[in-house]
This record gives structure tokens, sequence and C-alpha cells, in this order.
């Protein structure tokens, strides 16, 4: 069934998904500013409280308004419904209810997962003014609300509106890295699915970020299917091993001793990278170490490397080399699909245990909907 185009309610909901895509698209390249900065602090402190606030029905008030102003210059942002008796008085709870609900569930509730937001107690007035202040138990943030909406009204420009909404998106996106995740993984998965949903998120650029989660949920599902340790650790990522403690990306302990170094690479590995990691190794009396490096080695050394390879292991240093995608597909197998399973719920919580950026959150969250 195709939606109308032309009704308030869809022009609200594509104007907000078109400025939600502008606006996290920016972000997440680093080059997005607060647009109420810096002539505006103190509506953006509004914008922040109302959106933080204790009473949930204000997370909604704020973007729901703004958007319908937005959409509609002609109208009262202050309006909650029809029968408000000023000029420009509309119904916003249908916006509410019909846009930033469905927005709220599609962004991990971020805004607090209520289904009906504006029937709740705190918005049973017709609009957010002075007059109904008595009737609100958190009158401060009612009063945070008031002055973003008056500064909206008062400037009547809709580039200003359209600045403060965009604070707004922006101030929600920042929330979202605050937001419990839930990752659909799912009951079953083949060895293909597996392996393909791997790929196809350790191929976006993160500066390591994604491939060493996906490599330390890996050894936490061999650890669990095998036996062959009984603690994984990991060190922040980008974080240097000397600084943190760690001996290299991922520590494997069997027992309260390191069994197995790794060192994840999601570029090639140098001459350089293995002497580095093998002092270490030796300083800790670490026999064992892995190198995962994504491409494998970096061909213009690959003689050297594997020379050195060899003469360490006279010297009582085991060092394995291998590219990402040969070595996790050979563990996948080995782990059976209930093994496979587990694997896609252990990278969904390292990401959380990292604090990972929303936007590497996510992604996993797209890719396991897609099997």
């Amino acid at each position: 069934m195709t939606r109308p185009k032309d009704t308030f309610t869809e022009r609200c909901r594509v104007f907000l998904e078109t400025r939600w895509k502008a606006v996290s698209d920016a972000i997440e390249s680093g080059q997005f500013d607060d647009p109420l900065l810096p002539d505006h602090a103190p509506l953006k402190d509004c914008i922040v409280n109302c959106l933080r606030s204790g009473t949930k029905s204000y997370h909604y008030v704020l973007p729901t308004q703004i958007l319908c102003k937005c959409v509609d210059d002609g109208l009262d942002c202050h309006s909650l419904q029809a029968a408000y008796t000023k000029p420009g008085a509309f119904d916003a709870r249908t916006i509410a209810h019909d846009v930033m609900v469905p927005f709220d569930q599609a962004n991990h509730r971020v805004l607090g997962g209520s289904a009906e937001p504006y029937v709740n107690n705190p918005l049973r007035c017709p609009a957010v003014v002075k007059r109904y202040r008595s009737q609100q138990k958190n009158k401060e943030d009612w009063d945070n609300l008031i002055k973003v909406l008056d500064a909206v009204e008062k400037t009547g420009s809709a580039d200003f509106t359209l600045k403060t909404f965009d604070q707004i998106l922006l101030e929600i996106h920042r929330l979202l890295a605050e937001a419990q995740v839930m990752y659909p993984t799912p009951s079953r998965v083949s060895l293909k699915q597996t392996v393909d949903l791997v790929e196809r998120f350790a191929a976006v650029k993160s500066g390591g970020e994604r491939i060493e989660m996906v490599c330390a949920a890996l050894f936490r599902a061999i650890a669990g299917v095998f036996g062959l340790f009984d603690e994984i650790r990991r060190q922040k990522v980008n974080a240097a091993d000397a600084a943190s403690g760690m001996g290299a990306d991922i520590e494997c302990c069997f027992k309260g001793d390191i069994a197995l170094l790794v060192e994840v690479k999601d570029r090639s590995l140098t001459l350089t990278q293995l002497d580095t990691k093998l002092d270490v190794a030796r300083a800790k009396k670490i026999t064992e170490i892995l190198f995962l490096a994504k491409p494998g080695i970096e061909p213009v050394e690959k003689q050297e490397v594997e020379e050195r390879i060899r003469s360490e292991f006279s010297s009582g240093q085991n060092v394995y080399v291998s590219n990402f995608s040969d070595f996790s597909t050979g563990i996948l197998v080995l782990l059976g699909e209930k093994g496979r399973v587990r694997f896609l719920s252990y990278v969904g919580q390292e990401l959380d245990k990292a604090n990972s950026s929303i936007v590497h959150r996510r992604a996993w969250v797209q890719l396991l909907k897609s099997v």
C-alpha cells in the first residue's frame, strides 16, 4: 500500500528522515558543529536538559514541536492540542505518535521507548506555556521547554528554527552513544552467512576497531567451545601495549598464565611490527604469538618476515601469521552452528564492553537483521 505523500504527517516524516540522515552523516564524518554555538549556548543547555529530563514525555516534546514548526512555519510550536486558543494551534499528538515514536523505536528507544508520550499527565494541557506550569511536577524542565519554544517563535526565522531542530537531532545522536542496543542475534546461522557478516562488518574502515572486536569475540567462542582458554583479555582499541600493560591486542589466558598473544592488524604485517611484538613476548616470557593481519604479510617484506619467523622458532618462539579471513573461516567451521550463534552474540557484547561508537553498533545490528 502506497503512503500518501501530501499529508502533514507524511511531510513531517520525510523531513525528519532527511534531516536525521544529513545530521548523522555529517557527525560521523567529523564535519558537523553545534548549530546553536557559540551565540545560543544557554538554549543548547535547555535542549540537553529536556532530552535528559526525568520526565520522559518531555524527551518527545522538543523534537516533535520543532519538527512541526520546520514543516509548517505558520504553526505555533507551543501548541499541543488544536483546542489551544492562539493562532497556529494544531494537534501535535498525532505527529508525536505517528512520526516521533517510530523514529524513537528505530533508534534503540533513545528517547525512552514510550508508545504514546503525549497522553501522559504532563502533556494533558493545550500548550507548553507558563499558564500550565502549576500542573507540572517537573517545573524546571517545563521552563526549559518554554525557553526553547519561545526563542523559536520570537525569532520568527526559518533558518533559526532549522538550526534549533538540527541541534536537537545532534543531542539525540549524542544520546545514542549511551543507549542500550539490542542485537537481534539469529537462532540459526550458516557458515556462509557468518563469514559474509564478518567480512561486511570488517570491510568498513574503523582504525582497526571492528576487526579487533570480531577477533576478541572469536577467541571467546574458542574458549567456550574448546576450553583452550579460561579468560580472554582485550585492551582498549588504539591504546599502546606498554601503557595498558598488555602484551598484545588480545591475551588468551589459561589458569592464570598467558597461553597465546594475539596481535590484530587491519593492514599488512611488517617486519618492524613483528620485531616489536617479539621483544614484548620475550620480556613477558610468552612463547606463542599469533598475528592476524587482515591482508596478511606486507608483500615486499614477505621473505624477510618468514625468515625471521623460522629463526625465532629455533630460539623458542612460535610465531604464527594468518590473514583474518582464512583463520576465522576455519575456526567458524569447527565451532559448528551453535558456536557460530554464540560468536555473533559475543561481537555485540564486545562492542558494548568497549563502548564502541554507535556507528559500529548500529552497523552490527543492521547486519544481524539481514540474516
